[in-house]
């Protein structure tokens, strides 16, 4: 089950309470994780030092790994909104990626060292954590829809059977980017911000090669790689061959 966005005053005029006490905990939460790292910070510890019930933080968020999952949910929301301007404002598909990845590097950037603390566990595929679980669906796919905007309002063409596809991809040289920048330990994580530039160009290249019909097999077969091998992927295409196979 996901973190509860509401409370028990969501209905009402004191929503913005609700709000106030579940920021509140998530905000503590994460200076804790940071402070103390993931493993050694406890529901208990969290509740005391938001100065709320151990019941009060169980009712927003059911547990830690779901504490997780509102630090992607706001992620996710924060970057939805940095991405506005450009992507009203350009139509090359490069500029629009390339804004949208530096973007996201700027909204982490004071979540750094926290990232660092928590990775070990949100590494682990079959774990809550992991942005390919079942528990990160939510914020996947929020992420996932700004990689189909960034491409839908670009002036590349794009095959129709690519559309589905492309912006998972997409997503997943993302999430490549996210683990370098993880690692990052240059000033100001310039590395990271020079690989999104790049990553940018590299893809944007990509995707125009891929208007050319004999090389679509190609990009299907590297999202069915994945579909096949990552736990979480959004959704699974028919396989082609599928009925091939059953009637040979």
């Amino acid at each position: 089950m996901p973190a509860k966005n509401d409370g028990p005053e969501a209905a009402g005029p004191h929503s913005s309470k609700s709000e106030q006490t579940r920021a509140l905990i998530l905000e503590t939460a994460m200076r804790m994780f940071q402070e103390r790292g993931y493993d050694k910070t406890t529901m208990r510890a969290i509740a005391k030092e938001a100065g709320v019930s151990v019941g009060n933080a169980y009712y927003y968020f059911e547990g830690k790994e779901h504490l997780i999952q509102g630090f992607y949910d706001r992620i996710a929301a924060e970057h939805q909104a940095a991405v506005r301007s450009v992507l009203e404002r350009e139509t090359d598909l490069e500029a629009r990626l390339a804004g949208v990845l530096t973007a996201w590097l700027d909204i982490a950037r004071p979540y750094h060292e926290f990232a660092v603390q928590f990775f070990k566990n949100a590494a682990d595929p079959d774990s809550p954590l992991s942005p390919f679980s079942p528990e990160s669906e939510h914020a996947r796919e929020q992420a996932i829809s700004v990689h189909r905007e960034v491409l839908a309002g670009s002036k590349a063409k794009v095959a129709p059977e690519l559309r589905d596809v492309l912006p998972e991809l997409m997503w997943l040289s993302q999430m490549g980017l996210v683990l370098y920048w993880i690692f990052d330990r240059t000033e100001n994580r310039e590395r990271s911000y020079r690989l999104a530039r790049r990553g940018a160009r590299l893809t944007a290249r990509g995707v125009a090669l891929a208007r050319f019909r004999v090389l679509r097999p190609l990009v299907m077969e590297v999202h069915e790689l994945f579909t096949d091998f990552l736990p979480g992927m959004t959704r699974v295409l028919p396989d082609p061959g599928h009925g091939e196979r059953e009637s040979g």
